[in-house]
């Protein structure tokens, strides 16, 4: 699996690392991700789902349904 967040859709970028004479090579910046089962109610079943940390915040305030929705709009998630 990439490493992509299922419910944001944030994915690593790209960057440079500056060293301290200023000299630039290219880096990765990889996102927070945690592989993480949610009891999902409306369903009455277990779900594994691979989330930032931004997204666990986002579950936490909107819930695990409305975050499941909100992410199949806009395609990060085929549910």
């Amino acid at each position: 699996m990439s490493k992509i967040c299922q419910i944001t859709g944030k994915k690593a970028m790209v960057g440079n690392h500056v060293s301290h004479s200023n000299k630039k090579t290219k880096r990765k910046f990889n996102v927070n991700l945690f592989k993480k089962k949610f009891f999902w109610v409306e369903e009455n079943c277990w779900i594994s789902l691979k989330v930032s940390a931004a997204a666990l915040r986002t579950i936490n305030k909107i819930g695990l349904d409305a975050a499941i929705k909100k992410a199949a709009v806009n395609g990060y998630l085929n549910a």
